[in-house]
């Protein structure tokens, strides 16, 4: 209550004198406030209440421009004061005058210095969240401009708030220049708010999609198979393109876009490109569609002419290479097979990639026809005459000659060699070498290396060629036969050892097998692997080409040869024996040791000597040592077969 006196509808009173329980009814009927009554108060205090606006902080309300200087705009709220923002929050309402309505936020009722404190930014903020929100809420589409591209996306001003539209949502087909829409409205939806963040993102796509989905309904309504259609180019991949349409997607598989082969559709395509299309099949509930494009042209197939047929010869460039054989492609449309086995008369086969590449011309012969199935195998090699048809071919290959060829193929049972292309030719593994018992070629030569061959059997009408690289020499087994007589001594190494005995090198490079009990040297100890001691022979066998041989019996007087030489039961192919191809020499029969004279063993002595590479004759006759000629060595056997023989009749 105020002190001292005030003056109260023209009256002063003195309200320090002023009881507390002052009857101002009283007061009013004897002339003061005479006039207005309990209910005239009463009116006159709600009209003054009701020009004060109760406000709350932090809430957006509408002020009323009441004035604008260089620094300020002066708003009214309603509030018992007025307030103040700062002129730079109206750059955007460059004509803004007094009596003009704007939205605020109320930042503080009264400041430190007992103002009103307002902003126009927060307030557009603010208005902006909640927009947003309702957007968001009640699936509403909303306006925004591009300020700028960002990654992946767009930045999209809406109401203030810069939100992201991901390229994926700009359009239903790939954007691939983001920069054509910075600067241009685009209306949006709100598709996800994060308040943590600050961050909305808006999609156009869904606006889009929404008016496609009506045109994909109408489109697929009316869709037939054989339909032609007008679209542009939407995407491109290595398997085809997909083509937009107008609302509906269908995909031109890269093999229905040309009759003739191509690696990439960019070869004939370009991107935006609007192609005339036909409709070959689609799925109403996938909604896939299936599009052609070379069907709009005849086959290329129907157009060959009647004078190709079986044995014409074409021409045209190879498009594919496969493990089996290479395509040539006639015509854009029209290809032919020419198989691996068509390519050269060669028997083995070949990868064609070694000698065909992609891009290559070539002439062909057409081996097989089918227009109804448009098929068409070709052949190369028909170019040219088949090798075994040659009238030349029986005597260049004829039994007995010689030739080198390159091994081109190995197998359990021998190896094939190729003389010259299209003449194969068969090395039984038997027929490798007279001495060495191969198990496999590949123990005595690889794939590429030259062999020399001599021919043993020629078969033109099946195309077989049996050949021989052994009998390129003589047999030296007949040799053989009269120095590793059964009781003869000879130096020996021991290559290896198994459970049943060893294999022994003996001289000329052949050899031999003893069993373990035969292994026994006079000290009661074992003959180990690369030892060399004195083995006699215990057992020769021509036809099987085996040796058998015992260290034991050379220092044991009991031990009795008791297998002699077996004779084959027929000649072996091809002939052998003397050098003229007659009749063989039989070998001497092993000496009795209780009937042998001085002559004898004196003959067998100087035999020993000659095998194990001593001196020779007094004439200077040839020594006989393991790297002697076969025929050298059967010479110098029989000069010393013959010298025992002359010695023991001089004996008698």
């Amino acid at each position: 209550m105020p002190c001292g006196p005030v003056a109260y509808f023209g009256h002063f009173i003195d309200m320090a004198n002023t009881p507390e329980e002052f009857d101002w009814e009283s007061f009013e009927t004897k002339g003061f406030g005479e006039g207005y009554s309990k209910k005239k108060k009463d009116e006159l205090a709600q009209m003054y209440e009701n020009t004060l606006t109760t406000i709350t902080e932090k809430e957006v309300v509408t002020g009323t421009v009441v004035g604008i200087n260089d620094r300020d705009v002066i708003l009214n709220i309603g509030f018992k004061s007025d307030g103040l923002v700062p002129a730079n929050e109206f750059r955007d309402l460059p004509e803004l005058k007094l009596g003009d309505e704007v939205q605020v936020f109320i930042e503080e009722q009264e400041n430190a210095n007992g103002q009103l404190v307002l902003s126009r930014r927060k307030a557009k903020i603010v208005r902006a969240w909640e927009e947003i929100q309702d957007a968001l809420d009640n699936d509403k589409v909303i306006e925004g401009i591009v300020k700028r591209r960002t990654k992946g996306g767009l930045i999209v001003d809406i109401y203030g708030v810069e939100a992201f539209l991901p390229g994926s949502q700009i359009d239903v087909k790939p954007i691939r220049d983001f920069d054509v829409f910075v600067g241009k409205k685009m209306e949006v939806k709100v598709i996800k708010i994060n308040y943590t963040n600050d961050n909305v993102v808006v999609s156009h796509k869904v606006l889009i999609e929404k008016d496609l989905e009506k045109q994909k309904a109408q489109i697929l309504e009316n869709l037939e198979k054989g339909q032609v259609l007008e679209g542009v180019i939407k995407n491109m991949t290595n398997f085809g393109v997909f083509i937009d349409l107008g609302g509906v997607d269908g995909l031109l598989h890269i093999t229905d876009i040309s009759w003739g082969r191509i690696n990439h559709p960019e070869e004939v395509l370009k991107l935006d490109q609007k192609v005339n299309i036909v409709v070959l099949d689609f799925d109403d509930d996938k909604k896939r569609i299936s599009l052609g494009m070379k069907q709009l042209t005849p086959h290329p197939w129907d157009s060959l002419t009647e004078e190709m047929q079986i044995g014409s010869k074409v021409s045209g460039k190879i498009v594919n290479v496969a493990d089996y054989g290479a395509f040539l492609e006639i015509m854009p449309g029209v290809e032919g097979l020419i198989h691996v086995s068509e390519m050269s008369w060669s028997q083995h086969l070949r990868n064609p990639q070694d000698f065909i590449k992609v891009g290559d011309e070539l002439e062909a012969v057409v081996l097989t026809l089918d227009r109804d199935d448009r098929k068409m195998s070709l052949g190369i090699k028909q170019l040219s005459d088949d090798p075994w048809t040659k009238p030349e071919l029986l005597t260049k290959y004829a039994i007995g000659t010689k030739h080198t060829g390159i091994v081109r193929n190995l197998t359990n049972f021998g190896l094939f060699i190729e003389l010259e292309e299209g003449i194969d030719g068969l090395v039984h593994v038997s027929d490798l070498s007279w001495t060495k018992k191969i198990k496999h070629p590949s123990e005595f030569i690889k794939v590429g290396e030259e062999l020399e061959v001599k021919v043993l059997e020629l078969d033109v009408d099946n195309k077989r060629l049996a050949l021989g690289h052994k009998q390129l020499e003589e047999n030296p087994w007949d040799t053989f036969e009269t120095i590793f007589t059964p009781g003869s001594e000879h130096k020996c190494t021991i290559i290896s050892k198994n459970d049943k005995g060893a294999v022994l090198e003996l001289p000329y490079g052949i050899e031999g097998f003893a069993l373990n009990k035969n292994l026994q040297k006079e000290d009661d100890s074992k003959a180990e692997v690369g030892e060399t001691l004195d083995f006699k022979v215990m057992e020769f066998s021509k036809e099987d080409k085996r040796i058998v041989l015992s260290h034991t019996a050379t220092y044991r007087e009991d031990e009795e040869v008791k297998a002699t030489t077996r004779k084959p039961a027929s000649a072996p192919k091809g002939g052998s024996g003397n050098a003229q191809g007659g009749g063989k020499k039989k070998a001497a029969p092993a000496p009795d040791a209780a009937s042998s004279t001085l002559g004898d063993l004196s003959a067998l002595a100087n035999l020993k000597e000659q095998m194990m590479g001593g001196s020779g004759d007094a004439e200077g006759e040839s020594q006989l040592t393991p790297n002697m000629n076969p025929d050298k060595a059967k010479a110098a056997a029989q000069r010393a077969e013959s010298e025992a023989e002359e010695d023991e009749n001089d004996d008698k």
